[in-house]
């Protein structure tokens, strides 16, 4: 089964679920000539300053993947060019308290440039292994990339 068919991303939701948590992020890790996009928060938004990957909240009725698609648009002006990978999830406390499940899926762009954020006001193209400032959760997945997969 790959990471982009309908019962792949339905079981990754189901397994959330079934764990008690009803929010969910859908995250990219753009890879692009070797480096991993990175986006740092606005200083006035929730865990403001703290750097991250293209992410946001799947909205009812939408796939995993189809927020994953729109987010990254939204928050970069990037297209998805390929969804390679699914990297692994983490859960954690979200500004209402409850806890969300975050999705990260390994991806390519069509066109690296320009990055266009909307959300964030910085962005920087770092290698996998030498990531700004990012919690330990984004770390364990960036840090989990095949190098394979940072070659292209």
């Amino acid at each position: 089964m790959t990471v982009t068919s309908p019962e792949f991303v339905a079981d990754l939701a189901a397994d959330a679920e079934a764990a008690g948590i009803s929010g969910f992020v859908a995250a990219a890790v753009i890879r692009h000539d070797g480096r991993v996009l990175f986006v740092r928060r606005n200083p006035d938004d929730y865990m403001g300053g703290r750097w991250e990957i293209p992410s946001g909240t799947v909205e009812d009725g939408e796939s995993i993947l189809e927020a994953l698609y729109r987010e990254t648009a939204e928050e970069t002006g990037l297209t998805i060019g390929e969804v390679v990978d699914y990297l692994g999830h983490f859960d954690y406390s979200n500004s209402r308290g409850t806890l969300t499940r975050q999705f990260n899926f390994s991806v390519t762009v069509e066109k690296a440039e320009p990055v266009i954020l909307t959300e964030h006001d910085a962005h920087e193209w770092a290698l996998p292994t030498e990531p700004p400032a990012v919690t330990d959760s984004l770390g364990r997945i960036i840090g989990a990339i095949p190098q394979a997969q940072t070659d292209h």
